[in-house]
């Protein structure tokens, strides 16, 4: 490795090189025969090698000119395999069910998400996930600012599953680094509309030091709010952000129900 590119640490490269979180990042992600598999950021392709045993195609997503070669030439026998050279951000996602299984860029993590989880919600079903451990962590803060991560929670079951060490990766990262399952609920709530879901949310969420009670009235009636209340077990007294997914997606579909369609965020 010392006489050929090494990863560069500021786009975010570091390469998975340990078995044993390569072979759980494959449990984890309940991959099968039939999956398609995406590889964001395949790099040198430590883990492709492993998911081509596992599933009937990978896509191995790299922008480095270099190492997109070095796939090409790695899996040119390989007929499961696509290499792609690109950024992740400029990637035509397939319009059919996929999964990722992934040692991500962590410079693009927040882009990564949405491009999952919200833009192609109909299509992605979930995986495993080696990204920073940062930003894993904020997908499960008890108050959620960010509109995105509810409707991640909405969608999605997540799971931390633990942390890993810098040593499992070439070079090591000077951050640390975790391990994020991620599975597709059965959808409870109609994929189209998302887009009114997340238009919800982000309105209620523009002053989150309210609270739940003075947040609702922007929307509800008084007598709608104490229903709100009592059906859902909404404490009105609690900070708007403190909402879990669940009662999120309620509140969200009471407003359909009840609030005359000319008053909902947009």
């Amino acid at each position: 490795m010392t006489k050929k590119k090494l990863p560069v640490r500021f786009t975010g490269q570091h390469f998975t090189i340990d078995k044993v979180l390569i072979k759980d990042a494959i449990k984890e992600s309940n991959i099968n025969q039939h999956d398609t598999v995406l590889d964001i950021g395949a790099g040198k392709g430590f883990l492709t090698v492993h998911l081509l045993k596992n599933v009937n195609k990978v896509i191995a997503i790299e922008n480095d000119v270099t190492l997109s070669q070095h796939l090409s030439k790695k899996f040119i026998n390989s007929q499961n395999v696509q290499v792609v050279r690109c950024d992740f951000r400029n990637f035509v996602v397939p319009k059919v069910p996929f999964k990722v299984v992934s040692n991500i860029p962590f410079s693009i993590t927040s882009d990564i998400f949405k491009i999952l989880m919200f833009e192609n919600v109909k299509y992605f079903l979930g995986g495993s996930i080696i990204l920073q451990s940062e930003p894993a962590k904020k997908l499960f803060s008890s108050k959620v600012y960010n509109p995105l991560t509810v409707l991640y929670h909405t969608y999605y079951d997540l799971k931390f599953l633990y942390e890993i060490n810098p040593e499992s990766f070439l070079p090591p990262p000077t951050v640390k680094s975790a391990l994020l399952r991620i599975e597709r609920k059965q959808i409870s709530l109609d994929i189209g509309l998302k887009v009114k879901y997340l238009n919800f949310v982000s309105y209620m969420l523009q002053k989150p030091d309210l609270t739940v009670k003075t947040a609702m009235k922007s929307i509800f009636r008084k007598k709608q709010v104490r229903s709100i209340s009592e059906n859902f077990g909404v404490d009105l007294n609690s900070k708007i952000v403190c909402l879990t997914p669940n009662q999120w997606k309620n509140c969200f579909l009471e407003m359909l129900k009840v609030v005359p369609e000319k008053f909902h965020p947009s």
